[in-house]
């Protein structure tokens, strides 16, 4: 008599595949999910840091376009060593990378503005910010 080996069948083999494809399909799902709410969600960070920057390098061009009008009216209207100050900032500020975000050196570039703009506005005597985000650092693009 042939005894053929017995293969044990286990009742409960249908229900862990199905588990285990149910969970498969929710992990994709909730990948797919998370990656859609991700970019999103980043391209919102991207769209509120940009306009913060740009908005913030306007007020440094548009202080520039002012102080060169006086410039240009009256060659004496401010020392020597203010207006080589003021040409500085002017570099600084068109040398600033907007076409190129992932630059490591911008939130250095965006400092040296800072600091120029500052040295300026304390040679001239004058309380002058910009109110948009004047706290703006490495730690704020850190927070988000």
């Amino acid at each position: 008599m042939d005894q053929q080996p017995k293969i044990e069948v286990d009742f409960l083999d249908p229900t862990l595949l199905l588990d285990e494809t149910h969970y498969q399909e929710g992990y994709k799902n909730g990948y797919n999910d998370g990656l859609a709410s991700g970019k999103e969600e980043g391209r919102q960070v991207g769209l509120k840091m940009g306009f913060q920057v740009g908005e913030e390098l306007g007020f440094f061009q548009g202080c520039l376009d002012v102080w060169t009008s006086a410039i240009l009216i009256d060659q004496n209207a401010f020392s020597a060593r203010l207006r080589k100050n003021i040409e500085q900032l002017a570099a600084l500020v068109s040398s600033y990378p907007l076409s190129d975000p992932e630059n490591e050196q911008i939130q250095d570039v965006m400092e040296k503005i800072r600091l120029k703009f500052r040295a300026i506005t304390a040679s001239l005597g004058v309380k002058l910010e910009y109110e948009g985000h004047p706290t703006s650092s490495k730690q704020d693009v850190e927070d988000l």
